[in-house]
């Protein structure tokens, strides 16, 4: 269990009650996004509070009333999914900035700028996330804000979100630890000639297909073949 001086507190208000639980910030958060967590340690106390500050435990009757059970944990794991983790002024100001870096090597490993099909650079990704003034959310996953935010960014730098479709051959002698690079992406098709050669489709972001060819060059010295097959837009 997380140590009770470490610990915020994760509220719900449901059915004209407060509910409260003390919990690891960080985990909770973890937990809100969906991730597998050790809920043993994510709780402080198995206690499930009406004024957590106070020390006010809540009633059987108020917990069967809203959730229609009174096990700890089940009301515990709702408090903490439907409700809101009271991070500090601290803990949200450093989940937002690691949250805003991940917006922001999202966007660059998948946008391009239409007008020269080049990835935009990071830190002028940033420069007009600052311009825009975009509002991040510390709980919400990354992919889920890239859409809104891409439509206040498009007001000032030309960009769109899209995939290049690959065609690639691999030469026997490198097949096999090309293959490896290919899965680390979205590998399509695989097939193999006769002569042990690597023929493979990839559905890659437009923004990181240079990074795929830089390391399949560095891998092959060079010898491989590709052929841009189509992009798609995401948006």
């Amino acid at each position: 269990m997380v140590k009770l001086e470490d610990a915020v507190i994760a509220r719900l208000e449901k059915a004209g009650e407060k509910f409260e639980v003390l919990v690891d910030p960080e985990l909770a958060l973890k937990f809100k996004k969906g991730e597998k967590v050790d809920f043993n340690s994510l709780l402080a106390s198995d206690i499930i509070y009406k004024d957590a500050r106070k020390g006010e435990e809540v009633s059987s009757e108020a917990l069967n009333k809203a959730f229609g059970f009174t096990e700890t944990e089940k009301a515990a794991k709702k408090i903490i999914l439907e409700g809101e983790v009271q991070l500090t002024t601290e803990q949200r100001r450093r989940f937002l900035e690691a949250k805003r870096k991940e917006i922001i090597n999202l966007i660059a490993r998948n946008a391009v700028n239409p007008q020269t099909n080049a990835p935009h650079p990071p830190q002028r990704i940033e420069n007009a996330m600052n311009e825009a003034k975009i509002h991040i959310d510390a709980v919400k996953p990354a992919a889920d804000q890239v859409n809104d935010i891409l439509k206040e960014i498009r007001k000032l730098i030309p960009i769109s979100f899209e995939k290049q479709e690959l065609a690639l051959k691999i030469p026997a002698q490198f097949s096999g630890q090309a293959l490896g690079v290919l899965k680390k992406y979205d590998l399509k098709k695989q097939e193999w000639g006769n002569d042990g050669s690597l023929m493979a489709v990839m559905e890659v972001p437009a923004g990181i297909t240079q990074e795929l060819l830089n390391e399949l060059n560095h891998l092959t010295h060079g010898e491989f073949q590709s052929k841009l097959m189509e992009k798609r837009k995401n948006g």
